[in-house]
């Protein structure tokens, strides 16, 4: 007996991708409305941080005629001290202190979860190397090893600083999920799994981090706020020579040339520093959908 496949129209198979892939997540997202508007927020920065650079020229003509002009139809935001545009600087500045900031808190996530799982799951001689090296770096007050460390090394490009931040930033987290996998590793289904012999490998990385992928997350997005903050201060400070436009650099920019005694500098100012403080509300605000989905007992939230 031939077995006859059904044949869908091609949109129909669209629809149900857009469905499963965009409108069904965005639906569990507004479940929490300070959530969603984080989201929306943030989504926007997104685009006009990767997108705006495409369709906003980047201002780049010094006009002496227009310095510290006040905001304008034709310059939203204002001048700065050469006369070029802010909000377009804005636009092609955001991309650099994202990108760092990801890859930063994806680097602390992927060495704190594997090695905070296996110190706590593990245990014994294992669980005492892997805390006492955490705890020697978290002694170590960041800022000023970044400083030493900026000042020793050039970073050239955005890896190279993401890196940096991310190889600094896990002792915190690493604490964090192995007191989480303490208790986790006591549950009935991690004890089955021990008693199936299924490996060490296969409970930590099957068994046990999947059941705290919301607590993961959640501390990735908080260690991605904490790589904005650690990079706009090494650039503020001058230590990370980036080439190009970021928000960091417009803060250095705006110390270094005296900003604040002129008048009309305001946004020159206030506009990359709006920029971050937005970034990291919405960032933020955003665990709150977030600790919804991956914890549905909580249920609607404001």
């Amino acid at each position: 007996m031939a077995v006859q496949i059904e044949k869908r129209h091609p949109l129909a198979v669209l629809a149900t991708f857009l469905t499963n892939t965009i409108v069904n997540p965005v639906r569990y997202i507004a479940r929490n409305r300070s959530g969603f508007v984080g989201f929306c927020i943030l989504v926007f920065i997104l685009l006009m941080s990767f997108v705006g650079p495409y369709l906003i020229p980047l201002d780049n003509q010094a006009k002496i005629d227009r310095i510290y002009s006040p905001p304008s139809w034709e310059h939203p935001l204002g001048t700065d001290s050469e006369g070029k545009d802010i909000l377009s600087q804005i636009v092609h500045g955001g991309k650099d202190v994202l990108v760092v900031a990801f890859l930063s808190g994806f680097i602390t996530t992927l060495i704190a979860a594997p090695l905070g799982a296996i110190s706590a799951f593990v245990g014994g001689r294992v669980d005492n190397v892997i805390t006492a090296i955490a705890d020697v770096v978290l002694t170590i007050p960041q800022i000023p090893l970044l400083l030493v460390i900026a000042a020793v090394v050039r970073f050239n490009n955005v890896y190279m600083l993401a890196l940096l931040l991310g190889a600094t930033s896990w002792p915190g987290l690493l604490r964090a999920i192995r007191s989480q996998v303490l208790s986790i590793k006591e549950k009935d289904y991690v004890e089955a799994a021990r008693c199936l012999d299924m490996g060490t490998r296969h409970i930590i990385m099957k068994e046990i981090i999947p059941n705290m992928m919301g607590y993961v997350v959640i501390n990735f997005i908080l260690a991605t706020t904490a790589a904005v903050y650690a990079q706009v201060g090494l650039i503020l400070f001058g230590l990370v020579p980036l080439s190009g436009h970021n928000w960091g650099v417009m803060i250095n920019l705006a110390w270094v040339r005296g900003a604040i005694f002129f008048k009309n500098s305001f946004w020159y100012i206030m506009a990359p520093v709006t920029a971050i403080v937005l970034f990291q509300w919405s960032m933020v605000t955003f665990t709150r959908s977030l600790e919804e989905i991956f914890n549905p007992s909580l249920g609607s939230g404001e």
